[in-house]
């Protein structure tokens, strides 16, 4: 080619070397987001390594410490169980806004149940158990069967079980020091053992328990496979035979059990049982699991990730607080990481299946 022709084919292909680099630059964008879609908790993963690497970096060995990593388990006990019991539903592409309401009328229903009744602690437990469970039921059976919006169902269960909660206990505290005379079990997830300088809960071993529970159901069982086909597409899941009236009532009566064994760790916690107590589990919940990668389209996310969002809620507070910052600067940086998420969600959606 001379260069007349070069100088010819220049003129009339301007932009091949342009497009070319597009391409390559959208085919390593593709490549990145379809990772990202193949593993959801990677993004909450990653976030809780670097903040957790930036605190120590600031803070040193006394953020390091056993003790204070170990710390930030057990503040986030039970709002971690709880985003579990969140994340069943919110993979269904449903929300459940009355979490914390069932968390703590079940607690409520274990301790009157022993002291207002005399029933053995056993039976308590297992009747506070069972509510919870009841009460996640009732609101699959409105979402599957009445086929009523999640959000409207839960955001009116949420103010009937907390009505109901404290017309029941009558505004009633329980004292923590009658539950360790009288009733220590309802207390035993808030007993601590050491390994090494860390400090454990059994609300926090029962946390991960679930966890790892939950996660094998939903990769390696029918019913999770059930649960992840529901979210993404409804109807192509039932035409496909998945009886998703079934899968929607047993995730919402599951979340609805996880959450009553949260109000048998909340007990434990504080020590009390306290109508009051658990205001804000709801809220809490739906940020972890939006934090932790689970999209609110449902159909995509993980059990990992929602525990990851858990704790960079957990680092974030402890670490602000170990510097000595405003308390409402923890505010303001978990509300730019819901936007973030939320922001990623969309863009990783976006993948050409």
């Amino acid at each position: 080619m001379t260069s007349g022709d070069q100088d010819s084919f220049a003129v009339e292909h301007p932009d091949d070397t342009v497009a070319s680099f597009e391409e390559e630059g959208n085919h390593f964008a593709n490549q990145v987001r379809n990772w990202l879609h193949q593993t959801p908790a990677a993004v909450p993963l990653i976030v809780l390594v670097i903040s957790t690497i930036v605190f120590g970096l600031v803070l040193g060995a006394k953020f390091f410490s056993p003790f204070a990593l170990t710390l930030i388990l057990q503040q986030v006990a039970i709002v971690g169980i709880v985003a579990l019991a969140q994340s069943l539903v919110i993979l269904t592409a449903g929300i459940d806004l009355s979490v914390g309401a069932i968390m703590v009328f079940s607690s409520v229903i274990m301790g009157q149940f022993t002291f207002r009744y005399g029933l053995p602690v056993e039976v308590s437990v297992f009747c506070g158990l069972f509510a919870g469970t009841l009460m996640g039921a009732i609101n699959g059976i409105l979402v599957a069967i009445v086929r009523l919006p999640p959000f409207i169902v839960t955001l009116g269960t949420w103010q009937i079980f907390l009505a109901a909660n404290f017309l029941y206990s009558e505004n009633e505290t329980i004292r923590g020091s009658d539950i360790a005379d009288q009733a220590p079990l309802l207390q035993f997830f808030g007993e601590k053992f050491k390994i090494g300088g860390a400090v454990f809960t059994y609300g926090v071993v029962l946390m991960l328990l679930l966890a790892v529970v939950l996660a094998y159901m939903l990769r390696f069982t029918a019913w999770g496979r059930h649960v992840y086909a529901v979210g993404d597409d409804p109807d192509a899941a039932e035409l496909s035979g998945v009886r998703t009236k079934r899968v929607l009532i047993s995730v919402y009566a599951l979340s609805g059990l996880i959450c009553a064994v949260a109000g048998w760790v909340l007990i434990g916690r504080i020590g009390s049982v306290s109508p009051t107590s658990g205001q804000l589990a709801n809220i809490e919940a739906i940020t972890a699991v939006v934090i932790g990668g689970i999209s609110l389209f449902g159909g995509r996310g993980s059990i990992l990730g929602s525990l990851c969002g858990a704790l960079i809620v957990g680092v974030f507070s402890l670490g602000l607080r170990m510097v000595g910052t405003d308390p409402q600067w923890t505010y303001l940086l978990i509300g730019l990481l819901i936007i973030l998420a939320v922001g990623i969600d969309q863009w990783i959606r976006k993948v050409a299946v």
